[in-house]
């Protein structure tokens, strides 16, 4: 996976502005029914929001920071309970979202 530039960070972080959450994580924490949930969203739209309630700041980005490495995605920014993660589709050619 290689680093994305900063300006493809602020590309995506533009295109997540509008977006609603579509994972939440709750009080039983990252479970595996999350991960699969979490996986499935990011096949289909590649960026996605994840909000995780109910945790301590270290707690919050210890569970994005797992999920990240877990299902090969980037964290485009964290902010409060809301996380914006990114995936370019594994076929180029039916990517949703083209980079600059």
């Amino acid at each position: 996976m290689q680093k994305l530039t900063t300006k493809q960070t602020q590309y995506l972080k533009g295109l997540a502005h509008k977006l609603k959450p579509v994972v939440m994580i709750g009080q039983h924490g990252l479970t595996e029914a999350v991960l699969t949930e979490t996986e499935s969203a990011l096949a289909h739209h590649e960026l996605i929001k994840i909000k995780v309630s109910g945790a301590e700041k270290e707690t919050k980005a210890s569970i994005i920071h797992t999920i990240s490495q877990h299902l090969n995605c980037y964290v485009i920014q964290q902010i409060g309970h809301t996380a914006t993660l990114y995936r370019a589709h594994a076929d180029p050619a039916k990517a949703k979202i083209k980079l600059p």
